[in-house]
């Protein structure tokens, strides 16, 4: 079971990456949104690194949903889904794994590109720990989250607009407690732990929320 496990995560991951729509395209559009914002908000140094927590994480948020509309979608339209709903690995194992495979190709390399967006946004040493910290465990919240609108999306046509949807409303909660445990590591007065705490449990949340939604709503279209 774990071997089949490995090989969709194997699978996922190197079309993800060999398609042109993982890393790279992720990590360009984080680079869009942190480069634009500076442009609007102006050059007070200050200001941006007071808000910068928060326009690395809607930036890292907004990249996170690239890719997740093909995420069953593709599987459905070449017959692999029914080959994963027949197979013996159960189809919450299938979502999560497919899950991880597009966290490894989109999210970890948000993780790893945010210390050098960071200096564009001159955040101080401690929040760039801060940042990166809360990007490594709520990132996969993201993506977990979004298994459940790439189910929609791969159930109906045209049906990518549902990521968005479905995900960002159920993302926010990452969002909020990710950018106050940032600025929590920065100016407290709030101890860094306890918002980190609860990015955490959101975190390990979803990790089971979203493989079961998804599964669910697959079968639901299937039926």
């Amino acid at each position: 079971m774990m071997a089949a496990f490995f090989a969709i995560v194997r699978r996922d991951l190197a079309l993800s990456l060999g398609s042109g729509g993982g890393a790279g395209l992720g990590v360009v559009f984080f680079l869009s949104v942190v480069t634009v914002v500076p442009f609007a908000v102006g050059p007070d140094l200050v200001l941006l690194a007071r808000i910068g927590p928060a326009i690395l994480w809607i930036g890292a948020l907004l990249a996170s949903l690239i890719g997740l509309e093909r995420l069953f979608a593709s599987d459905a339209e070449d017959g692999s889904l029914d080959a994963l709903t027949l197979s013996a690995l159960p189809l919450e194992l299938a979502a999560a794994a497919k899950g991880l495979a597009h966290w490894l190709a989109t999210g970890l390399p948000l993780v790893l590109a945010a210390p050098v967006l960071a200096l564009m946004l001159n955040l101080e040493p401690a929040a760039i720990g801060a940042v990166v910290l809360t990007l490594l465990v709520g990132t996969p919240a993201v993506t977990f989250l979004g298994l459940i609108g790439a189910a929609f999306a791969g159930a109906f046509r045209r049906g990518g607009l549902l990521i968005a949807v479905l995900v960002i409303p159920l993302a926010i909660p990452v969002l909020i407690f990710a950018v106050s445990a940032t600025q929590a590591a920065v100016v407290g007065p709030v101890p860094f732990g306890t918002p980190f705490r609860v990015l955490l449990g959101l975190t390990l949340f979803a990790l089971v929320l979203g493989p079961v939604a998804a599964a669910a709503a697959l079968r639901a279209a299937r039926s």
